[in-house]
């Protein structure tokens, strides 16, 4: 028997491989959306909003979304358009979303879903960590009902931005820092796997197939610059909603995590692995992944959808 779904919030910036994330995740029979909000990262909020209310149109699904921050805490936004196209979510004729934004802010609206909630929520942003940190700088009760925060972002070693930082802790890494300090138990799904986590064209060629979801993703995918047809296709996001479903399909590590601000490391997170400058962790890091597995869980997944 199915146990009873999992109650989350999303955060994010759609982009093409947040739109897989979301499709998954709205579709999931162990997931329970509760709220969807929106921030500025691989194109600006309105965008990201207008692409989050589409796919939530396109799936027919009642699942509420809110606009959140047009930009980062302190710092300019730098987006990342020239992966994802000038929409975000080139490619595809999506029709115009039935579904509108609430009236309220990204943060507001988390803050009431998470304080009626019956039981703890577990936030999944995978995008630059602006509302959060917002949420939790204005409003630190609502963290004695999160669970957990399972996040897309951050890199052990190598960046995508500058050498050390991935993306979304690069657009903003002072809300990354408020997060990362917290105290709220964190789960970072980084480069570490995401990088390695592909979809080949063989996995491509078999979503192809799948009816109208598979022509949505299909044409998407044309418009991808994360990565290429021929070498594979970096599915960033889906990493994190992988982990909340089957969780083991992943390797993980406590660690100590620190956020570099400025300079040429700016958005790096900095892991203490070995523990030999802290007393106690603050995230659970992704080592490794299983890709086989996770190639076939994202096909399986999208299949179900059709």
């Amino acid at each position: 028997m199915l146990k009873e779904k999992r109650p989350i919030i999303i955060d994010t910036d759609p982009g093409i491989d947040d739109a897989v994330a979301l499709s998954i995740a709205l579709n999931h029979p162990k997931l329970d959306v509760k709220l969807l909000t929106t921030v500025a990262g691989n194109v600006n909020a309105h965008k990201t909003t207008e692409n989050t209310l589409k796919l939530v149109s396109f799936f027919d699904k009642q699942v509420p979304v809110a606009k959140g921050c047009d930009k980062p805490l302190l710092i300019q936004l730098e987006d990342s358009a020239d992966i994802h196209g000038e929409s975000g979510m080139d490619g595809y004729d999506f029709p115009e979303a039935i579904a509108k934004a609430l009236d309220v802010h990204a943060v507001e609206a988390m803050k009431d879903c998470i304080l009626k909630s019956t039981e703890p929520i577990t936030l999944v942003p995978i995008a630059a960590l602006t509302n959060i940190a917002l949420l939790f700088s204005m409003y630190p009760e609502t963290k004695q009902n999160i669970k957990e925060i399972v996040m897309m972002g951050g890199s052990l070693a190598r960046g995508n931005t500058n050498t050390s930082a991935e993306f979304n802790t690069y657009v903003d890494p002072h809300a990354a820092q408020i997060v990362f300090q917290s105290g709220v138990p964190i789960v970072m799904v980084g480069l570490d796997v995401t990088s390695t986590a592909v979809l080949t064209k063989n996995e491509i060629e078999k979503i192809k197939e799948f009816g109208e979801v598979g022509n949505m993703f299909y044409s998407l995918f044309q418009h991808y610059r994360g990565g290429s047809l021929q070498t594979g296709l970096k599915m960033h996001d889906v990493c994190a909603i992988a982990y909340l479903t089957d969780p083991e399909l992943f390797t993980v590590q406590e660690t100590f995590i620190e956020i570099a601000l400025d300079g040429p490391a700016a958005g790096a997170t900095v892991a203490d692995l070995k523990m030999k400058y802290h007393d106690t962790t603050n995230a659970v890091v992704c080592l490794d992944i299983d890709i086989p597995a996770f190639q076939q869980w994202v096909v399986l997944n999208l299949e179900k959808i059709n």
